[in-house]
């Protein structure tokens, strides 16, 4: 394997030096552009992009963004408690950046590992150099110890797509805005893939990345199809213990993002793949990755959560695209044997939950559409696709055909919807998808962030006909309503009670 891994705290020698000395600075000024807020200096030297990611566990942040000078640069952090009147005190530590030439629109991209963080903690951070400062952010950390954690799953914000940027992103912002504001206790976010509508239009980059909220809560970045084709998604991600080989990074070297990469929070571990990458057997390369990710880190993993892009039980425009198809066909029963409990998808932009799938195939042929509380038992895995997080582009379910896939009709106990799925929707209205582990429990809720009213891009210019439950027939329940929740239980047993040595100790006291 190839890993590519950031710096891991202050002593790291993973750091790119920059050229000269930093310039001394005349003074400091916050621009603040379409909500993207940057830093802008006497010396032109210009931060923007900033945002908030996941490190290898819950002690660790990545901090990354663009600037326009190829200059020695930082994130500077310390405890929020510790700051006087908005400065940082003499005892705040420094992270060192990896600092590159972008590659497409000109500029620079950096990124730093924030380590040995505390839990329980707020803390301040700022990037770029002394007189080169972004302006402060902030994020909290939780209890690292025990059996609950709480994240947001989000689909498709394909900034752009609609065509208008500026709705796009104003339904993005408010799906945040609204979805921390009932889960301010949220951990991380988890992205479904397709950020945006064109891989190198760093206009749609600047509009997902306005939101503030970005930089206070972990953004799990996911590739997409949308993604792909430019190195935007990377140089703005920087992404932990991501492995480049060729089957996980596809398409010309001046061009291909992405790679498979994992983490761990509290007794989750995530296993991120680029599932751009199919062809010449990709799929069984997948599937060794992701072997070898839970061979070697699942051992005190209570839950292994998967993302990719693509959902196979697609219950809209995807359903029988011919690539879902062979996934269909490629991964599902190495997801059993692989005690894979919770598979998150996006590309779709529709909403579906699917029952107990076991090697391909319902588990319980009793189980009832809909239902609000499984038992998941060994190798049973449920899929979920999130439907539109931004109101960009919503796709409307369609009837299954058998003629086109023999293997994905319809479902004997709901002839309506596809056979692998419990719950299929549209409203055309913009949701999330919160999940809950509560020990040997998963709580999956998909929550309403947005009405038929604005910010919803895809009604307000005609992209669709019809807005609310039933195809329009009913009226859209209002924000924070819930389009469908389930509660799992696994019953495994994976792994004790798991406990981070971390949690006590660190750097910042």
């Amino acid at each position: 394997m190839k890993l590519d891994k950031g710096p891991q705290g202050p002593g790291s020698v993973l750091r790119r030096m920059a050229m000269g000395a930093t310039a001394a600075a005349i003074g400091v000024t916050a621009v603040f552009g379409g909500g993207l807020a940057s830093a802008a200096h006497a010396d032109s030297t210009t931060l923007t992009g900033i945002v908030l990611g996941v490190g290898t566990n819950e002690t660790q942040r990545v901090v990354s963004w663009y600037s326009s000078a190829d200059t020695a640069q930082v994130v500077q952090v310390a405890p929020t408690s510790k700051l006087v009147d908005g400065q940082f005190p003499a005892s705040a530590v420094t992270f060192p950046a990896t600092v590159a030439a972008n590659s497409v629109n000109g500029g620079y991209n950096a990124h730093a590992t924030i380590d040995s963080l505390k839990q329980n903690t707020s803390y301040s951070y700022r990037v770029g150099a002394e007189g080169q400062w972004s302006p402060t952010y902030s994020f909290t950390t939780q209890d690292f110890n025990g059996n609950n954690l709480d994240f947001l799953f989000f689909g498709d914000p394909q900034i752009g797509s609609s065509g208008s940027t500026a709705k796009d992103g104003a339904g993005w912002l408010d799906t945040l805005d609204v979805a921390l504001a009932a889960n301010p206790k949220a951990e991380l976010l988890v992205s479904g893939g397709d950020q945006v509508e064109t891989a190198n239009t760093e206009s749609q980059w600047d509009a997902f990345l306005a939101p503030a909220k970005l930089r206070q809560y972990p953004w799990a970045a996911t590739i997409g199809n949308h993604d792909v084709g430019g190195k935007a998604y990377e140089q703005h991600f920087w992404t932990p213990n991501t492995d480049r080989s060729a089957p996980y990074y596809n398409g010309s070297a001046t061009t291909r993002s992405g790679g498979n990469y994992w983490f761990k929070y509290k007794n989750v571990l995530f296993i991120d793949i680029n599932s751009n990458a199919y062809a010449n057997d990709a799929d069984a390369a997948h599937i060794d990755y992701i072997t070898k990710v839970v061979k070697e880190q699942g051992a005190d993993a209570k839950h292994t959560v998967l993302i990719y892009h693509h959902a196979i039980y697609s219950p809209a425009s995807h359903a029988n695209d011919s690539d879902n198809k062979k996934r269909r066909q490629d991964f599902p029963t190495a997801f059993s044997n692989l005690g894979i409990d919770l598979v998150l998808q996006g590309h779709d932009h529709s909403y579906s939950r699917s029952y107990v799938i076991k090697n391909g195939q319902k588990a319980n042929t009793d189980e009832q559409p809909g239902a609000a509380e499984v038992s998941k038992g060994p190798g049973g895995v449920i899929y979920v696709t999130a439907n539109s997080a931004s109101g960009s582009k919503y796709y409307d379910l369609t009837a299954p055909d058998p003629n086109k896939d023999p293997n994905y009709g319809p479902d004997p106990l709901n002839p309506k919807s596809h056979w692998a799925n419990s719950v299929e929707n549209q409203e055309h209205v913009r949701t999330y998808v919160r999940v809950q582990v509560r020990g040997n429990k998963l709580v999956v809720e998909n929550i309403r962030s947005g009405t038929c009213a604005a910010p919803n891009a895809a009604v307000e210019l005609g992209k669709v006909k019809w807005c609310g439950p039933n195809n329009g027939a009913d009226a859209a329940p209002g924000v924070g309503s819930s389009v469908d929740k389930v509660v799992i239980h696994t019953n495994e047993g994976k792994a004790n009670e798991n406990t981070s040595a971390a949690a006590d100790s660190g750097w910042l006291q």
